[in-house]
């Protein structure tokens, strides 16, 4: 038999829904060292957190995240919730000896940041393990770009650029959803989106951004008040209430090893309903990916003859490329849900091991203290500024 894991989950919304079908599934595809056990479901409504929790596959159900971390068949706490909550769950979690995998961004600020950075040192101590969930990671895509990177296959990066497009609050009438208000979001597109790109470039370069140069807006200054909301979409009312974060964040960085890059992330990009795109380029050759083509990696090799060099498209599907081995024959695609499944088995088989799940919080506050960073340049006329070059 193998030894079960019991997860608690916190929040059951968007982020909710992928993880509970991420726990549901890995153990079915992947050989895993431990078997996920879906203890228990919190959320602040009985009602709905029972319903959901019949819905999403938990087997019971809490109303206060507290009295969760005293269960004994929870050992790992997945926090689902916005981030204005991060920082005390996950704190709490880790001081109570559980795991715990926190959702993205990591906190609302880089104080936040650095205390569960500190909770985290001191639970690693006593066996406890934690990893923030940046899903894109697992794009086994974005993985292979991450291996040719480091194999060398495109030279010494020169060039990162990465966009993040999405339309979902085009409609100056879509409601003042939580999303839209900076003491629960912490910030807007830059927060939600642009710590996803930014973990992104960081993790397939294989280097840390020291500095940028920034500016941000927002668009519709006011909306209706949320009647109903689910995070993406919800109902407004007669009332209006101001937005209080960016809807669009562009910057211009430099990595420690002197690669330059820019950043785009907005949700007023109308027509484009996820358009992550990562394009790096190296002395020798270049990588291009795109999630709304997510099995498709393109690659120059700049070392080929010129009469028959160019970008070519590889169909991320081969058992040979990461993740691949566990799913479908050559040719069949993933699709965003998998990134969850992929998030999960990795988590599992690092807790088993005993080593440290990446991304780690410090990882998470490395991209808070870049998200920090491009706020303080845009509010000071775009300016320049440096990134703290010690996470910890």
């Amino acid at each position: 038999m193998t030894p079960p894991l019991g997860v608690g989950m916190i929040g059951y919304a968007f982020m909710g829904a992928a993880h509970s079908q991420a726990w549901r599934s890995a153990a079915h595809v992947f050989d895993l060292p431990l078997a996920p056990d879906m203890a228990v479901l919190c959320g602040r409504d009985p009602a709905a957190a029972r319903a959901a929790a019949a819905r999403l596959g938990w087997r019971s159900v809490e109303t206060d995240w507290k009295q969760l971390l005293t269960r004994d068949d929870v050992a790992l706490v997945d926090v689902c919730t916005p981030g204005d909550t991060h920082a005390e769950i996950a704190i709490a979690a880790l001081d109570a000896g559980k795991h715990v995998l926190c959702e993205k961004p990591l906190a609302n600020s880089v104080d936040e940041a650095r205390a569960m950075v500190a909770a985290a040192e001191r639970a690693r101590a006593r066996g406890a393990r934690s990893m923030v969930g940046f899903n894109y990671r697992r794009v086994p895509a974005i993985a292979l770009a991450r291996r040719l990177v480091e194999q060398g296959r495109i030279g010494p990066v020169r060039h990162v650029r990465a966009v993040y497009l999405q339309d979902w609050i085009v409609d100056p009438e879509f409601p003042l959803v939580w999303r839209l208000q900076r003491d629960k979001a912490g910030s807007g597109a830059l927060g939600d989106i642009g710590a996803h790109i930014v973990d992104l470039a960081q993790y397939v370069v294989g280097d840390r951004l020291t500095g940028v140069s920034a500016l941000t807006e927002t668009f519709v200054k006011e909306r209706p008040l949320a009647t109903a909301s689910g995070g993406l979409s919800g109902a407004g009312g007669a009332q209006r209430g101001p937005v209080t974060v960016d809807d669009a964040a562009l910057f211009l960085g430099r990595f420690a090893g002197g690669a330059v890059a820019s950043f785009e992330a907005t949700r007023f990009a109308t027509g484009r309903k996820n358009g992550l795109r990562l394009e790096v380029n190296g002395g020798s050759g270049s990588l291009a990916f795109d999630f709304e083509a997510m099995n498709e990696l393109w690659f120059h090799d700049g070392t080929e003859a010129p009469d028959t060099a160019g970008f070519r498209r590889i169909h991320v599907t081969e058992p040979t490329h990461p993740y691949m081995e566990a799913w479908w024959p050559p040719g069949h695609g993933l699709g965003y849900e998998h990134t969850f499944v992929h998030e999960m088995a990795d988590l599992v088989r690092d807790l088993a091991a005993g080593t440290d799940p990446t991304p780690s919080f410090a990882d998470g506050l490395q991209v808070q203290l870049v998200l920090d960073a491009v706020e303080r340049s845009a509010a000071g006329g775009s300016c320049w500024e440096t990134i703290e070059g010690d996470a910890s």
